[in-house]
Parts: structure tokens; C-alpha cells; sequence
């Protein structure tokens, strides 16, 4: 008989919040299941959350980090990030950052600073614009993972547009070296996880 693996304590207030704001989209539990199990792959790590939304995914990401791990999560949405906030602000192992993702790669990617063990695209910046900053920013050894591959976003009304930005995305991640692939397209939202070699 195989046991459930428990969700993330945060999540069932989380998700209230995020109904009351009349927001369906976020991080599925599948998708949360495989984030918690590679973030806890990298005891002491550096991660990032390009996309915090109202901190869905940043839950499962925190499930799945040791106390010495470190998460910094951003999003330009201030009504998405007060719920993020109220249920993730107490916990020491994260920063969130009210940020454009565009701007926040750009001045990070210049910076010599530690790059991330885990880096979680989880919207347009990161994945659709601003790839070359936000895959610059994995270390060695480190994952960069994109979801909502094979889903819809609510607020676009033109699904070619999206289907073609996908397409863009996984022959640019395709053509580069130095990068091992697990693509699991049809599984989820459609996912893809790379690792830098």
C-alpha cells in the first residue's frame, strides 16, 4: 500500500486566497511534487522562482529545502504577492522581491555574484524573454525547469500565439550544448527540465 506524500502545510489557505482573488492558474500538484523532489536534491541550495504568483509553487519549493537552503521568488503582480506574502514572509529561507522579471534578470545576470542550483521559469521572463540571463544564472549541476508548456494562459485570447512562443522556446533549449534534457511535455501542464553539465 503506498502512502500519500503529505501537501505542502501552507497550501489549502493558499489556495483559498488565491480563489478570492478569482485566480484558477497556478503551480499544479504534480508539477509541485517533481519541484519539491529536485530542490531537495540540493541541500544548502540557491533557488529561484521566476513567478511567484500567490506562492503556490514557492510553498512546494520551501517543502522540499533543508533549513540551510535559500529560495528568492519574484513577481510584479503587488495583489498576487500580498497573498504570497502573508503565507510565506515568516519562513527565514525566503526572499520575495516585487520586481519586473525582464529587469530583475538583466541586473542579476551581470552581477558576479552565486549563480542558483534551481532555477523554476514559472512565466514569460525566464522563459519566454529573457532565457540567455536566466539560464546564465544555473550552475553547474543545476536545474532549470519551465512549466505550462502544454497549457493555455488565461489571459491570452490568441492560442497560436502561445503555441508558437512554446515551439520557439523548446528549439532555442534544444539547440544548446552543455545542457542534459528530460522533456515530459505530455505529462502535467507540460514540463521540461534541463540540467547544466
Amino acid at each position: 500500500m503506498t502512502q500519500s506524500v503529505p501537501r505542502p502545510r501552507t497550501l489549502d489557505a493558499i489556495e483559498v486566497d488565491t480563489e478570492g482573488l478569482g485566480l484558477g492558474m497556478s503551480c499544479e500538484e504534480a508539477v509541485g511534487h517533481l519541484l519539491r523532489a529536485l530542490v531537495s536534491s540540493k541541500p544548502g541550495g540557491r533557488v529561484l522562482e521566476l513567478g511567484t504568483g500567490t506562492g503556490v509553487g514557492t510553498a512546494w519549493l520551501l517543502a522540499g529545502m533543508d533549513e540551510r537552503a535559500r529560495l528568492d521568488t519574484l513577481d510584479n503582480d503587488p495583489e498576487c504577492l500580498g497573498v504570497a506574502r502573508r503565507h510565506h514572509t515568516a519562513d527565514p529561507r525566503v526572499t520575495i522581491f516585487e520586481a519586473d522579471g525582464g529587469t530583475w534578470l538583466s541586473d542579476r545576470a551581470t552581477d558576479d555574484g552565486p549563480g542558483y542550483d534551481m532555477v523554476f521559469a514559472n512565466t514569460g521572463p525566464g522563459k519566454f524573454t529573457h532565457l540567455d540571463e536566466a539560464l546564465s544564472l544555473v550552475d553547474q549541476g543545476g536545474f532549470y525547469v519551465v512549466g505550462d508548456l502544454a497549457r493555455q494562459p488565461e489571459r491570452t485570447s490568441e492560442p497560436e500565439d502561445h503555441c508558437l512562443a512554446v515551439e520557439g522556446l523548446l528549439e532555442n533549449l534544444e539547440s544548446r550544448a552543455g545542457w542534459e534534457r528530460l522533456p515530459l511535455l505530455g505529462w502535467s501542464c507540460g514540463v521540461l527540465v534541463m540540467v547544466r553539465k
